[in-house]
């Protein structure tokens, strides 16, 4: 550091070369989800978890730490003061870890993804749980690093790093309010719909016309493809750098509905990540603030836009023009099969009412898990138990289509799943103040207008990245922070309302 440069400034360069770093870790693991052979996978393994080792490294420097304590006594303005505080944070996170407990999490999570590709479709859940296990373990390695470091809860440390400010207690009486009111919710919904006939579309639907169609409406949601790709993977995911976003779905040629909803809700990230304030990049102000307001952004796009009936409207013609003139596309009918509620199996293919109990599960499950209350060998068990007391569903023995269909576990991201319906729940608050702002926001969207909604988004959640605590970010963009009494009115005003 030169007698010129301030303490704040050599920061923001230490930051700007880790950014730089983690934009190739992002389309390294994007890579190896999207096109890596299957021989590849050790060799990459290997190299993520060097890479994620010399992040490490420059995450904890001995010196960011001194230069955090001489920046604290510099003049700075609010901008800097916010970022500053980001720093803080991300210095503390990392310093809770030595460099071994980095590299052996990135090497048992690729070792355990990878095999979970054969794993999965065999339904062998005895050689899954044999990989899971050191996951677990390094997960509440993990745990307790960060509970001794930060004061909190073994779960509570491990749901800061993508929640940060949330508690593990108030998320279970936010989910605990949903329990009582969502199997019932559920039932009325199922009854009502069993009286409205819907046209289901013939297939096959070839994939490069359902490719064509995805890309189509990513480009109505406004996704810059200058700037980013759409690719195919296993499970869908967002990934890559803010700068280059890259985006996954999954085709089936008997049901373009999947690879479609969960393209645009990949849209929904890829969207705010596109959106982040290209001057805060590098720094951590500049990156999104949180995994729920994340998933915000792609609820937004698949169930709050998705799920309205002026996007039936807009989608109609695109589905004409993709696979044919069918019955099944006319606009009112395709509402109806966007918005069917019908409880399954699969979290990723589930209709937003159902959605919470695949969520709720998760949570009770992986938090029972970190804190010691439950080992691997419980989960199918607790599976079972609470898919029949939440959606009525048996998965005794589906292990495929039960704890082994999701990634989350495998690379040890335990404490992210509370994010998607917290997501949920900000999702139809923002949409709330949107509509108490633009009266004619509905009307816009049956015109086929998006572009209020995604204005007000860009104002109000992308543009301001990490500038502010999560709650203040939610009171700014409406006037309150999170109320979960927005969502339960939305599912009943969609879904109930004459």
């Amino acid at each position: 550091m030169t007698s010129e440069t301030s303490a704040y400034q050599a920061l923001c360069a230490a930051f700007a070369r880790i950014h730089r770093y983690e934009h190739l870790q992002g389309i390294v693991s994007w890579d190896q989800a999207a096109y890596m052979p299957p021989a590849g996978n050790e060799a990459r393994a290997a190299a993520l978890a060097e890479l994620a080792a010399l992040l490490h490294r420059l995450r904890t420097e001995p010196k960011i730490g001194h230069l955090l304590t001489q920046a604290e006594a510099e003049p700075l303005d609010a901008v800097q003061r916010a970022n500053l505080r980001e720093i803080r944070r991300h210095w503390l996170l990392a310093t809770a870890w030595p460099e071994d407990l980095v590299e052996r999490r990135a090497l048992a999570g690729a070792r355990c993804e990878h095999a979970w590709r054969s794993q999965r479709p065999a339904n062998d859940w005895t050689g899954f749980a044999a990989n899971l296990r050191p996951v677990l373990e390094i997960a509440r390695e993990e745990a307790r690093l960060l509970a001794e470091r930060s004061g909190l809860g073994l779960y509570d440390a491990l749901m800061d790093q993508y929640e940060p400010g949330m508690r593990a207690a108030e998320v279970a009486r936010l989910f605990g309010e949903v329990r009582r009111w969502l199997p019932g919710l559920i039932q009325r919904v199922v009854v009502r719909q069993a009286d409205e006939p819907v046209i289901e579309p013939v297939g096959p639907f070839s994939v490069p016309a359902q490719r064509g169609l995805c890309e189509q409406v990513m480009r109505r949601l406004g996704f810059d493809f200058q700037a980013g790709r759409l690719d195919v993977s296993a499970h869908p995911f967002s990934g890559g750098a803010p700068e280059d976003v890259r985006l996954t779905t999954r085709f089936v040629e008997d049901n373009f509905v999947l690879a479609l909803m969960g393209t645009i809700h990949e849209t929904g990230h890829g969207r705010y990540e596109q959106g982040l304030p290209r001057a805060w990049l590098g720094q951590p102000i500049g990156a999104a603030r949180s995994m729920a307001l994340h998933e915000s952004q792609s609820l937004s796009f698949e169930m709050q836009l998705g799920g309205h009936p002026g996007f039936a409207r807009l989608l109609s013609p695109l589905l004409v023009e993709a696979f044919g003139d069918q019955s099944a596309f006319e606009p009112h009918n395709l509402h109806r099969l966007l918005t069917r509620v019908k409880p399954g199996l699969i979290r990723v293919e589930a209709d937003e009412v159902t959605y919470p109990a695949h969520v709720i599960l998760r949570f009770e499950i992986e938090r029972a898990l970190i804190e010691g209350e439950a080992e691997v060998d419980d989960i199918p068990a607790m599976w079972d138990e609470r898919m029949q007391s939440l959606l009525g569903i048996d998965t005794r023995g589906n292990y495929r289509d039960g704890p082994m269909q999701d990634i989350h576990w495998t690379d040890g991201s335990f404490g992210y799943f509370p994010c998607y319906s917290l997501g949920a729940m900000y999702a139809a608050q923002w949409f709330a103040a949107m509509r108490r702002e633009l009266p004619g926001l509905d009307t816009a969207i049956d015109a086929g207008d998006l572009s209020p909604a995604l204005d007000w988004l860009a104002a109000r959640i992308w543009s301001q990245a990490s500038q502010w605590p999560t709650d203040e970010l939610a009171q700014r963009a409406s006037g309150e922070t999170l109320n979960p009494a927005h969502f339960r009115a939305h599912l009943e005003r969609r879904y109930l309302r004459d």
